[in-house]
Formats: structure tokens, sequence, C-alpha cells
């Protein structure tokens, strides 16, 4: 069926400069639209990336659905009042001009007139609903009692974050499991009440395509789980600018990229000091907030932000552009007391570091913060070969910052607050040339906050779910290579090595969707009770726990500190013996094959070497090296393995910056070997380090292995650990 734009679409994609990508997405959504069948069990996807432009792609969407045929707009949107109003905030902007010509009415289900005259129900209708049972109750006896003419019209429903509330995940009941699955059962019940519905959903998560209530597979042959199949999928394209977890976990590994400096570790013991609503004494006098080392991090991080930020309003200012406002989060918990603590702990820092200007005190420690924050940051800024103004030009702006009071914090842990703080496009006003917000909930999801280039965060749920986590940050969206480069991300390596894995699948589950995963599948595997490596469903996966196992990825220990000697030898004694036995005594320093079972006793020896640290997953990674081994289609070399040693090795255990070293392998050496030898099964390489103290080890050597993904390896997830509740399914 043949697509018309008319006044809607080519008005709004004209006034918003739409790019060509973006026109092409919109058409190809409502022309799919048009000609399938679509409701809550077999939607209609949008399917783009966090904060990649998806609100901007629906309400294209709705222009030219509207000049085409359509009627009415609903737009399910995420559950806070705040992102409720956000929506309806875009919306009145971009139809501005038709709501003044009377042509669109728009408004928030809460606030549905009960009076519409015939004049107002003959215009195009949009109508904002909060996901939430009572909004919905308010949405179906609007179009069927209230005014029951609308349901003889044709109606698009758009689902906003499908992955947040249209799926069949189990969450605690606190969340709203429940509800979820009551929404949909009430979207559902829309069907034979209306005459013509559309149901669209929009993600950002292509793990919501393996969650959905209906028509999950599990082949137990190949353990391949397909996920549902939406009546059509549009890939929403990206704009120029985004920012994504590529840069965030995978440029971060290179040191010619500014990205490499983007993360900074902030300690176990600092994040407690934040939760807690108040502090010992003595361990931590607020009044000593500047110098004490509980708080070094969070120091350091506010004056980066301010540093940074001085340093993009000169250069702002050396380039006759507009001179922006900046803004920090901080989110490290949910409990409205630890927010007025960490509010508290902040405004003394700003309080001491102005009183050092106005009063020409302290001037020796604040210099010295500044020189250190201003290393940080020029390392960053020469990458991009930015414009670098001189130390003493930005120690005098952040002077100048402090001593004009252009700080300001503000404390954000309810929808009040926020919703007070909200500008007229429905975001975050930024009130200050520099801004810090605290807050839990309320700041991680959806919410748009500007010119965000510091992120302190140490949100430890009790789950990691894939679809909030990454958001809880604000860490995705448009982001210039100028404010990337004084940009920094503060959190410590547990909730860093999550967020990575999160990523990781993000990538591998849009990978082999876009490569047709409904016909190819995804192994979705677990360990049962009789250490058999079995199938399970996507919506059981406890995503802090993934593995996730494509071609040529790398699994290995990372972050921990080796046992005393007398605790290793043993272990050691007994790899080094074994593999003494193992290599073959012509072509030495070449790939070997060995027996599975083998190569799992062997890491068994070598997890007894380890303490502290990162955990690592011992489980997941012999589960691995077995899956690997055993799902291959080369029958001879079912349950073995390729082995890789090296000795005499002196890797340290941390990097100059002070993050965790990750690869005892080396790329141009070990890894050339690993992409030719590891074809139909994995390959495990150990390498025997010295384990040097001046390495920032223990004394004594030990074994560091490291598995390598074969090349024909089929995308898989593993997960060691389940959630143990099975999630409610809405009847078809």
């Amino acid at each position: 069926m043949a697509v018309i734009e008319r006044e809607f679409c080519k008005y709004i994609t004209t006034k918003r400069s739409d790019s060509d990508d973006l026109k092409s997405c919109i058409f190809e959504t409502v022309e799919k639209l048009l000609v399938n069948n679509t409701d809550v069990h077999r939607p209609g996807m949008l399917l783009g990336k966090i904060q990649s432009g998806k609100t901007r792609a629906f309400i294209g969407v709705i222009a030219l659905a509207f000049d085409n045929g359509y009627d009415i707009a609903i737009i399910l949107t995420k559950g806070t009042k705040v992102l409720a109003r956000q929506t309806y905030e875009r919306l009145r902007k971009d139809f501005y001009e038709f709501y003044q010509a009377d042509k669109v009415e728009i408004c928030d289900i809460m606030h549905l007139p009960q009076n519409y005259t015939g004049y107002e129900l003959r215009k195009k209708l949009i109508i904002v609903v909060k996901k939430e049972t009572n909004n919905m109750r308010r949405i179906i006896t609007a179009l069927v009692e209230t005014y029951p003419d609308l349901s003889q019209r044709k109606l698009l429903i758009i689902d906003d974050e499908a992955d947040y509330a249209s799926i069949g995940f189990h969450m605690n009941r606190n969340e709203g499991v429940i509800e979820i699955n009551k929404i949909a059962e009430q979207i559902n019940d829309l069907r034979g009440k209306i005459a013509s519905y559309d149901f669209l959903q929009v993600t950002a998560t292509p793990y919501s395509l393996y969650l959905q209530p209906d028509e999950l597979i599990t082949e137990q042959r190949d353990r391949i789980f397909k996920p549902v199949r939406p009546a059509f999928t549009v890939l929403l394209p990206i704009y120029e600018g985004y920012i994504d977890g590529e840069y965030y976990f995978g440029e971060s590994q290179d040191k010619d990229s500014s990205a490499f400096y983007i993360y900074q570790s902030v300690p176990r013991d600092e994040l407690d000091v934040l939760r807690g609503r108040r502090a010992d004494r003595r361990s931590f006098r607020l009044e000593e907030v500047l110098e004490s080392p509980r708080t070094q991090i969070l120091r350091k991080a506010l004056i980066n932000f301010i540093v940074g930020a001085c340093v993009r309003r000169i250069q702002q200012e050396k380039q006759g552009e507009i001179v922006n406002k900046y803004s920090f989060i901080v989110h490290t918990e949910s409990s409205r007391a630890s927010h007025a603590w960490q509010e508290e702990i902040i405004i003394k820092i700003k309080e001491l570091l102005r009183q050092s200007v106005l009063n020409n005190q302290s001037q020796k420690l604040l210099n010295n913060l500044i020189r250190e924050s201003y290393s940080d940051i020029s390392r960053s800024v020469k990458l991009i070969k930015g414009f670098l103004p001189s130390c003493e030009e930005v120690a005098e702006k952040v002077r100048w910052i402090l001593k004009e009071d252009c700080l300001m914090i503000t404390k954000v842990n309810s929808e009040r607050e926020a919703e007070e703080l909200l500008d007229e496009g429905g975001q975050l006003r930024l009130r200050a040339p520099l801004n810090i917000f605290i807050g839990g909930q309320i700041l991680e999801r959806g919410l748009t906050i500007e010119n965000l280039i510091g992120f302190y965060y140490g949100r430890r749920p009790q789950k990691f779910q894939q679809d909030t986590v990454l958001q809880h940050s604000r860490m995705y969206g448009n982001r210039s290579k100028e404010d990337l480069a004084v940009t920094r991300f503060y959190t410590d390596p547990a909730i860093y090595d999550a967020m990575k894995r999160i990523y990781e699948l993000d990538i591998a589950l849009r990978e082999a969707f876009e490569k047709g995963a409904q016909e190819a599948g995804v192994a979705f595997i677990h360990t049962d009770s009789s250490n058999r490596e079995v199938p399970c469903s996507p919506n059981k996966i406890l995503l802090s726990t993934t593995t996730i196992l494509k071609p040529f990825k790398r699994l290995l220990p990372i972050g921990f500190q080796t046992n005393y000697k007398t605790n290793i030898k043993n272990f050691l004694e007994a790899v080094d013996k074994t593999i003494e036995g193992l290599l073959p005594s012509t072509k030495k320093g070449e790939p070997f094959l060995i027996k599975i079972d083998i190569a799992k006793s062997i890491i068994d020896n070598i997890a007894g070497m380890f303490r502290d640290g990162l955990s690592w997953d011992v489980k997941a990674f012999k589960a691995s090296m077995e899956y690997l081994s055993e799902n291959t289609d080369e029958p001879t070399m079912k349950g073995k393995v390729w082995c890789l040693v090296r000795t005499d090795r002196n890797a340290s255990r941390l990097k100059r910056d002070y993050s965790y070293y990750d690869a005892p392998d080396k790329a141009q050496t070990e890894g050339v070997i690993a992409k030719q030898t590891a074809i139909d099964i994995p390959m495990v390489m150990f390498f025997r380090q010295n384990g040097l103290k001046e390495q920032g080890w223990m004394g004594s050597p030990f074994w560091w292995p490291v598995l390598v993904a074969p090349k024909n390896t089929k995308t898989v997830i593993y997960s060691s650990n389940l959630i143990d509740v099975q999630p409610e399914v809405v009847p078809a």
C-alpha cells in the first residue's frame, strides 16, 4: 500500500530538518503498519538504541500515520509522571502549529476532558498514557464509554520503551511484574472494542524480543531459543554524533582514543561512605572532605567536572560559539536519606572551595586540586587535537565559577521535585553554568539532561537488568567529541564489569537479530545440577551472571590478586606437573590438542591460586569451554580444546592509570595464533606469570588462563545463575 506524505509529516520533518535516513525509517514503519495486522501478541517493532532518537522517530510515525488514515494515537509511556510529561511536551513542540490551527488535540489521560464537543472529536487526537493499570482503565473507558464514536476510528497504539513494560520478564512485585502483564492484557482487551487498531512497540533493547510473553520456542536438540517474530521490525538509523557502549566499553581499551581516560575506578569503601546517613566521625569528618581519603574520588570527580566545564566554556568563548551550561549526575542509591547526606557532602566541598577563593585561604590545596585535574583532562583533550587553554587560564575560570557562585547543587528524589525542575521542553532545567544533580530512580530512566560530562554512579541493584542499568547513568546519546574529551565516568570495578557484560549482551543479540535470529536462533544455556549444559528460557537469565560467547570472544579472570606463597604451592605444583606432561616434545611453543576434562582440571587448580578482585566465574569459564568443545560439527574435535602455553611472563597487576591489567595474551602474537587455530573448537591459553611483588602480585608464580571462542561459534548466552521465579505469562 502506497504511503502518501501530506501536511502533517511534510511539515514536521521539514521543521525538524530530519535526515533522509530517519524519513526513510518513518516511511518504512508506516508502510508496514498499513499492510500488516499488528496487536499486542504480534506487534510491529521499531528497534533503536538507548537515547538514539526513538521519540523523534515515533512522533514522525504518528505524523505520517495521520496523513494515511489514522485518527488517534495513544502513546504508552514509561511509568512516571515526569516522563509522561516529557513525552507530552515533545508532542506539543512538534505538533504546535497543528494544535494552534485546531487540527490536533494533545492531552494526558489524567487530564482528558469529559466534555469534548463533536468539533473537537473530529480532530486528530493524541493521548499520552502512563503505563499503569488505572490509567489503562481510563483510556478504555474514554474510547468505549465516554466517547463511543472514537472506537469506530482508526487507532495507533505506540508502546514506548517496550523493553520495560510489555514483556514476560520476571521482576519483584514492588517493581511491577503483575501490572506489566496486566497492562498487556488490557491492551489486548481493546481488540474486541475498537474497530481498527495497530500496535507498535518501540524499544532500545533487542533482549525484549526474547522476552515476549507468547510463542517462546526452545529446541532441545540444538539448544536454540528463537525470539518471537514481530509482524515486522524496522531498525532506527543512528544519527551523527551518537555515542553508545562502544565508546565506554570498547574504545576505552584503546590508549589512542579519548575514551581511554573516561572510566575511573571508585573504591567500595567510598561508596559505603556515601550510602550511609552519616559516617562514623572516627573514619570521616565532613569538615575534612577536601583531604579525606574516604571521599578522594568524589572530590576528584567534582573538580574534574568544574575544570572540564571550564575548558569547554573557554573553548566556546574563543571560537565565538554559544557558551553551554553543563551537568553532572551523582546516582549511587535510591534512599532519600542517602541523597540528603550526599548533598551535604557535596555542598561542603563547594563551600570549602569557595571559601578558599573568597578568603584567600587554602589556595595551595585548591591550586593542587586544579593542577591534578587539569593534567587528567588535558590528556584526552590533546588526543582529539582540541584547543587546550593554559592551566592558569583554566584556574582563573574555576576561581570565577566558585567566586560568582555558578555551581548549582540540586537533589532530585521525587516526581514532584523533578516536575518542578522541568523546563518548557520537559527536560531538567540547567539553572546555572554548572549543575550537579543528586538522586535515585527519578534520574535513571529516560529523563533528558543536557550537556552531561560527568557520571558518578554506584547503584548496585539486587539484580542487574539490561534495560535499566545502562540507562541509570544516562551515558548514551548525542555527545560532541569536545564534550567527550572532558567527560568522566566514575564507578566501582564490579559495576563497570556488569555494565560491560550487559553491553556485550546487547551487541550480541542485536547482531544475531539483524542477521536473522528468528531463523538462526540464539542459544541460552545454563549448567544444571548434574553439571550438564542445558537450554533455558531468556526470562530466567540473571544478566549480572551472563557470559556471551561469539567468534573469537576472550574470557579471562581480571582484577584478581594471587594468594600467599604457602597457599599457592600445591596448586602451582599440580598445574606445572600437568602442563609439563602435556607439552609435546616437538614443535614447542605451538598449539596442541588436549581433552576437555584435563583442561577443566587445570582451571580448577588455577582458581585455587586467586583471591580478591573482580569475581571470576569459574563455573561459567568451564561451562563455556565445554559447550564450545562439545557443540562442533567436526566429530574428531568433539570433547577437545586447543591449548597454548607460555612461561616466564611478567604482566603487571595494574596499568599506569591504576585500572586492572587485562591482556596476558598479546593480540599481535597469541591473538593471531588463536584466530588461525581456533576454527571449530576453542583455544585455552595458559600463561605462567612470575608474580613479582614489584608488578603488584604476592611474590609467587601463578598461571593466568585465557579462553578464546572458535571462529564458527554461534551466539551463545550462558548464565551461571537463574532467576528462580517463573514469570507470569499473558494468555493468548
